[in-house]
């Protein structure tokens, strides 16, 4: 029996689904008495450091915590969680961790990389451990803007270290408590591995010193990340099917692309080595009470069998549903990080936020940027930007942030600017994609999904001089979208940009480039991958 500290923040759903896959049978704290009686306890940390720690304290959770670890019963700790054993972290100072270990957990400080880290990396192991036995040389998944500092734990409680332009404590173990800064129920079948050895251990009654392993000139690297998506809609006859836009046009002869099963392609992009799924919801189904939204559904099942992170976008925003009840954006994305939900994609909304904000000077507090990104951390929201060119002979003859285009317009102009669109490409608003991607950094969010309108669908390549553009004014990470037609665009684009990961869609779903052909063909151009 393996007891979850289910505090009620974020995507727990994967955790409790991979106990299950691993044979397992999982019940739920009930109470702080729940914490010291457990048999092995999971505490899978979700959402902002001082929600956490809020929640702990409001639960009664704090102080059988640390008397848990005190008394050196089995303890799993997931990202928050090891953070929380801290005495405190720049993300929500004043607030007090657990004070296990000394020190604040601190924000990255290198310029050179986007912060948040979001990707798969490496760990550095600095004594055996026998729940990342197998799996240490693994790449596992990271998600955070904070780390905890090497100089703040000492060799009994030192476990692993990672390198993202600095090196930080990417696990501690001490007797039967273990913590790790990386997500072993999103980091695939060398995660559930991982997660296994936990739960086929055997607790120590005392806590044994091991040995120090050697850790000289070691280094990790965070990988390029090849992200599957699949638009979600209801065709014609009231089916959920994954279809493909041309320029966003979702239509053959009169009749929504039917493309497959969302679950099922979902699953098959993961044993092919996707390293993320998105799934983005074009139809909205703002008609169903929240309870019956299809994609809850979808989330719910893909989260059984696909073990790395999921996004999830189309909708988020407040609503009145057809039986009166309003919602908030933070109550809609609540109800899709419990379905399994690992970040929210923002689309129209952000659009709408940002214009607000242009126009007033002054955050709101209200927009879902602003609210789930306070709850949840910044690394749970995506802006998905949905742009298309607009030609013109000079920058004198726009306001807007313009580049110098090596593909001329269709009267010969040598710039563009790139408009941002609502309502899925079919209305065009007054700014530009920059703004937009600058704006929604400002406002809090932690990653940008940067389509391109003039690419989608044309198996063209990327749009690099959009990328460059946007990449190089926003420190937050970028994910190329739009255009690919082979996997040699996913060299160039890494190769060319500084951009963080790359999706793709219907060359995924018409099998005419599998995900693995794009990671080998990386591989041979030396290109990190996992």
């Amino acid at each position: 029996m393996i007891t979850l500290l289910d505090y009620g923040a974020g995507n727990v759903r994967s955790v409790r689904n991979a106990i299950t896959r691993l044979g397992h049978t999982v019940r739920d704290v009930q109470g702080p008495e729940d914490i010291l009686s457990a048999e092995k306890l999971i505490f899978p940390g979700v959402g902002s450091f001082g929600s956490v720690m809020q929640r702990l304290h409001s639960d009664g959770m704090v102080e059988p915590l640390i008397e848990r670890i005190r008394l050196n019963k089995p303890f799993l700790g997931i990202c928050v969680a090891l953070q929380t054993l801290f005495a405190g972290s720049e993300e929500s100072p004043g607030v007090a961790g657990l004070s296990i270990l000394p020190g604040q957990v601190k924000r990255f400080t290198t310029r050179s990389l986007s912060v948040p880290q979001i990707g798969w990396n490496g760990i550095v192991l600095h004594k055996e451990s026998p729940i990342l036995k197998d799996y240490h040389d693994e790449k596992l998944y990271f998600v955070h803007s904070y780390r905890a500092s090497i100089a703040d734990v000492g060799p009994d409680w030192l476990l692993a270290t990672t390198d993202y332009g600095e090196s930080f404590v990417s696990g501690v173990e001490k007797g039967n408590v273990t913590a790790f800064q990386f997500h072993p129920e999103k980091s695939g079948e060398a995660g559930l591995g991982i997660l296994k050895n936990y739960l086929d251990s055997q607790g120590r009654e005392t806590i044994t010193v091991r040995q120090a392993l050697p850790t000289q000139d070691k280094k990790t690297h965070i990988a390029k990340r090849i992200i599957a998506c699949l638009d979600v809609r209801t065709n014609d006859q009231g089916d959920l099917v994954v279809t493909k836009g041309d320029q966003y046009d979702v239509r053959t002869d009169g009749e929504v692309r039917n493309l497959g099963k969302p679950v099922e392609l979902a699953r098959r992009y993961y044993e092919e080595g996707a390293d993320e799924i998105t799934f983005l919801n074009i139809t909205g189904f703002r008609d169903f009470p929240m309870q019956d939204q299809p994609m809850l559904e979808v989330l719910q099942r893909t989260s059984e069998n696909v073990f790395v992170p999921l996004t999830i976008g189309g909708g988020i925003r407040e609503f009145t549903d057809s039986e009166g009840r309003h919602y908030s954006a933070l109550d809609v994305a609540a109800e899709y990080f419990r379905s399994g939900a690992d970040k929210i994609s923002i689309g129209s909304d952000a659009v709408y936020a940002v214009e607000d904000y242009l126009q007033t000077g002054k955050k709101s507090g209200k927009s879902a940027i602003e609210q789930i990104s306070m709850v949840y951390g910044a690394q749970a929201v995506v802006i998905s930007v949905d742009p298309r060119r607009v030609y013109i002979h000079g920058p004198e003859e726009t306001t807007h942030n313009t580049i110098q285009t090596a593909t001329p317009g269709p009267h010969g102009e040598n710039y563009c600017w790139y408009q941002c669109t609502v309502k899925g490409g079919r209305e065009g608003r007054d700014i530009d994609a920059l703004q937009l991607a600058q704006t929604c950094e400002l406002l809090g969010a932690g990653e940008i999904l940067l389509n391109c309108i003039d690419r989608d669908g044309t198996n063209s390549g990327f749009d690099h001089e959009l990328i460059r553009q946007v990449r190089g004014a926003v420190s937050i990470p970028v994910i190329a979208s739009s255009g690919a037609g082979s996997a040699q665009h996913f060299v160039d684009v890494f190769k060319e940009t500084d951009v963080e990961a790359a999706l793709a869609a219907g060359i995924f779903h018409r099998r005419e480039v599998p995900v693995s052909e794009v990671k080998e063909v990386m591989r041979r151009n030396n290109i990190e991958t996992r």
